[in-house]
């Protein structure tokens, strides 16, 4: 189940009560205080994590609570912290307050982390309040509460290419044929039901991470349809490609139906409208898509590609035309100090490393070439102090 926004509830754990006691033995008529202070409670921490792909691990779960304290002892024992929890979050997840409704933070990278809910302070004992004139204090202090915080996580994938278009423009197709992603592909729209990802590689090091949006329809920016629910998928994507059918299904106009979707990224936020784009028309091998291919050159006056997913023409110009334009942005953000977001990291799986079986001692060291048929005695130590075989001389 693909989920990319969730209202969690975090509350972090509460500070141990520090102790009041005094040192009673036999033998030690002055014991004096000897309350010890309560522990610190556990705080929450969100950390992005390569491999994690949605917020569905908080879908059903609203409510997280961390471990408090434990509060202090006699004999100068102090109470065991709590235990820090920490929540994994996919790449990309921005970290809103459900209260104010201000980013509190953006987590693009992966390993980036932060504590979004503090740990209460543990209570202190009896014996940080002695001093000379107060030798035998009896106070103490309670615990700190932990905080408490209603936040919004909101997942807005990682992707250098958006692709955009109508239902059923073809986005999912080309998406299959120029990575390995595999997405659901029918004749009927709304085939997409989230954003799918995948990469496309290149010659060499080159490559870039593509997004599949679910189809925009008219009003997608009102919350029509599937499209006002996953254009925030598309505020990351630096470069759109914009795919228009030649002969859609519904018998409407394509130049309509490319003003339209202009028209809701513009609704939606302005500066997706202004983003750089580039456009295809699909299905090249349909009789007539050359007339939509020219009209829509006319109308845009810009370079309008035309593929096709079944015949394979056209996809190596429009891939080295995305990939030209994908590094024109990677070095402007480069030249203006701003860190370029490497959105192929989200869909890698991290590497585990493997723990090497440790060896029962008489397997490693000296000893491991000792056999029945090659004894200790058949070994001689030389000038270094080397075990050395005899019969290998």
């Amino acid at each position: 189940m693909f989920v990319d926004r969730v209202l969690i509830e975090l509350r972090a754990g509460k500070g141990g009560d520090g102790c009041s006691s005094m040192r009673r033995e036999k033998y030690v008529p002055r014991g004096g205080p000897d309350g010890g202070d309560g522990g610190d409670g556990a705080s929450i921490v969100l950390e992005a994590r390569v491999g994690v792909n949605s917020l569905a691990a908080y879908a059903n779960q609203r409510l997280f609570r961390a471990t408090k304290g434990q509060p202090g002892q006699g004999s100068l024992r102090h109470g065991k912290k709590g235990r820090d929890q920490k929540l994994l979050v996919p790449p990309g997840t921005t970290v809103i307050d459900a209260d104010q409704h201000f980013v509190i933070k953006d987590m693009k990278h992966h390993g980036e982390q932060f504590v979004i809910a503090k740990g209460g302070k543990g209570g202190r004992g009896n014996a940080h309040f002695k001093n000379s004139v107060n030798r035998s204090p009896r106070e103490c202090t309670p615990g700190d509460e932990g905080e408490t915080r209603f936040v919004i996580l909101e997942l807005k994938s990682i992707a250098d290419v958006g692709l955009i278009g109508k239902p059923n423009a073809g986005k999912s197709t080309l998406l299959s044929c120029i990575t390995s992603a595999r997405p659901e592909i029918a004749d009927y729209p709304f085939t997409t039901k989230h954003p799918n990802l995948g990469i496309v590689e290149l010659s060499g090091e080159r490559s870039f991470v593509v997004a599949d949006i679910p189809g925009l329809i008219e009003g997608a920016s009102e919350g029509v349809g599937l499209g006002h629910e996953f254009l925030r998928h598309v505020e990351r994507a630096g470069l759109l490609i914009h795919l228009v059918e030649p002969f859609p299904a519904d018998q409407t106009d394509p130049l309509e139906n490319y003003r339209a979707i202009r028209t809701e990224l513009q609704e939606y936020d302005p500066s997706l409208a202004q983003r750089d784009q580039i456009i295809v028309v699909s299905k090249a091998e349909l009789e007539g898509a050359n007339h939509v291919h020219q009209a829509l050159e006319a109308e845009t006056n810009q370079v309008v590609h035309l593929v096709s997913a079944i015949e394979g023409s056209g996809m190596s110009d429009l891939l080295e035309a995305v990939m030209q334009k994908v590094d024109a942005r990677r070095s402007e953000l480069i030249a203006a100090g701003e860190q370029v977001i490497d959105g192929r990291e989200s869909l890698r799986e991290p590497v585990k490393a493997v723990k090497k079986k440790r060896l029962p001692p008489h397997l490693h060291g000296p000893t491991a070439a000792l056999s029945n048929e090659m004894q200790a005695k058949d070994f001689e130590l030389d000038s270094d102090s080397n075990p050395t075989n005899e019969a290998s001389q």
